[in-house]
């Protein structure tokens, strides 16, 4: 079995080819269909939500798969928006449902919420991503990590975001060989701001070198395992299930406070 590392930089050669073919398995390719020949006919939050199979491939393209049952959360994302400072969306740790109500925006668009590309072609692209990571965490869950990490760096600006995505998290703890998940987020913040600055990512050269030396040191601690179930639990959760409390309260406390 290939390692972390090996695995990584061979999906990395050439991503525009590994998505594509991605895009291409008999069940993506379906799905993507129709929801490109559907989506732009749903008119409200009500219709969207009533249509399981439009719902839960916009879930899934947005990492909030294992949260499609709980519609009435969603709803309360989607009717309050993003415009407000104090919504619902704006209020929570976890950014996936920020972006999931700017996405699919019937707040501020209404019955036009649907016909921008965010909504159509943007989501499939998401759909494909979020595929492509799943199928590379079954051979190996480091490999999962270091694309999610790679898919997620260019919107990292503060420190304290690797604290409050479990799975950033867990890609910052290895790289650093530390537990960051409870004490002193202050503390925390410092220790990984010796080793990791946060502008890097935002280059693709440094963010490139980080990510294979988590994929290194990924390989070392759990050698070409899947970890399928812990790992992909990261993934499935809340921010507020994977973090500890106090460390949570911690950086919602920054955010309360415009931090």
């Amino acid at each position: 079995m290939p390692t972390a590392i090996e695995s990584f930089q061979s999906i990395n050669r050439d991503l525009t080819a590994t998505l594509k073919r991605t895009s291409e398995q008999p069940l993506v390719a379906r799905e993507s269909q129709y929801y490109l020949e559907n989506i732009a006919n749903i008119d409200s939050i009500d219709e969207f939500l009533a249509d399981d199979r439009i719902f839960r491939f916009a879930m899934k393209a947005s990492g909030l798969e294992e949260m499609t049952y709980a519609k009435a959360f969603i709803r309360k994302v989607l009717e309050e928006g993003i415009d407000d400072t104090k919504s619902f969306a704006n209020s929570l740790t976890d950014k996936r449902y920020k972006d999931f109500a700017e996405r699919f925006n019937f707040e501020r668009y209404n019955a036009t919420a649907t016909t921008f590309n965010r909504a159509q072609q943007g989501t499939v692209d998401a759909y494909v991503q979020q595929v492509l990571e799943e199928g590379a965490g079954q051979d190996n869950e480091g490999v999962r990590l270091a694309l999610y990490f790679q898919r997620k760096a260019t919107s990292i600006t503060k420190t304290v975001e690797l604290l409050a995505d479990p799975a950033l998290l867990k890609v910052t703890e290895t790289l650093l060989g530390i537990n960051l998940s409870s004490g002193d987020i202050d503390r925390n913040i410092a220790r990984i701001e010796k080793q990791i600055d946060v502008t890097d990512l935002q280059d693709p050269a440094k963010l490139g070198k980080l990510l294979t030396r988590f994929t290194a040191m990924w390989e070392i601690s759990q050698p070409s395992s899947t970890a399928a179930g812990g790992i992909a639990l990261l993934f499935a959760q809340p921010t507020e299930a994977g973090v500890g409390q106090n460390l949570l309260s911690s950086i919602q406390n920054l955010k309360l406070n415009g931090n």
